[in-house]
């Protein structure tokens, strides 16, 4: 009835629209970490595949053997347990990043800050916090992430990809790392935004309960 209709209707509100969006972009940001954080390893032998080809960055590793195919995986797996930490630390704040909105949103449609309006100041507080915790946390993921890339192992690796004409293996942020980035700085943006959202409903909600006694 009435009630379900109110909760249905705060889905429509900018504040609702607002933490929807960060929700995506959160989901984004949790992708993007596990894609940095890519496989146990990018050269495979053939034998150890009975003689099935692996692909990756379109094409097989055929030009590796001997020496340089056991080099080639002992560098694949020393760089991965190298970047394992970090994409493992980005995809934990991406899952909280995620988590945050959703239970907002909960929040929002059990219409929680009409019974209790205080609560719209207490979740402008945590989104200010929490923009404001998101300027460290980039600066420790790209930080973390350009000394993996400046390290004596991604370099030697770089090198040995490239001496067998393989590209893709550079010692540089990708795609996805810098994607994730620019994901959190829009998040910022966003929890920024809902927290002047949330001071204007808590006004809305102030006045409209003064209303009946005035």
């Amino acid at each position: 009835g009435s009630l379900e209709r109110r909760r249905y209707l705060y889905l429509q509100t900018g504040r609702a629209w607002c933490q929807m969006m960060e929700v995506l972009v959160a989901a984004l940001i949790l992708v993007c970490s596990s894609v940095s954080g890519g496989s146990a390893g990018g050269y495979t032998g053939l034998p150890a595949l009975g003689s099935i080809y692996y692909y990756q960055y379109g094409g097989a590793y055929s030009g590796f053997s001997g020496a340089d195919g056991e080099r080639a995986q002992k560098l694949d797996q020393r760089f991965y347990l190298l970047k394992l930490p970090i994409a493992r630390a980005a995809m934990a704040v991406g899952g909280c990043l995620l988590i945050f909105p959703c239970v907002l949103i909960l929040v929002g449609v059990l219409r929680v800050p009409w019974h209790f309006p205080a609560w719209l100041l207490i979740e402008c507080t945590l989104y200010i916090v929490s923009a404001l915790g998101t300027v460290p946390a980039l600066y420790g993921f790209f930080h973390s992430l350009l000394s993996v890339y400046n390290s004596s192992v991604c370099k030697e690796r770089e090198q040995l990809y490239q001496s067998k004409g393989y590209q893709g293996f550079w010692c540089s942020l990708h795609g996805a790392e810098i994607a994730a980035g620019l994901l959190g700085c829009m998040v910022a943006m966003a929890y920024l935004l809902s927290a002047g959202l949330a001071v204007r409903d808590y006004r809305a909600v102030h006045e409209q309960k003064q209303k009946p006694l005035q």
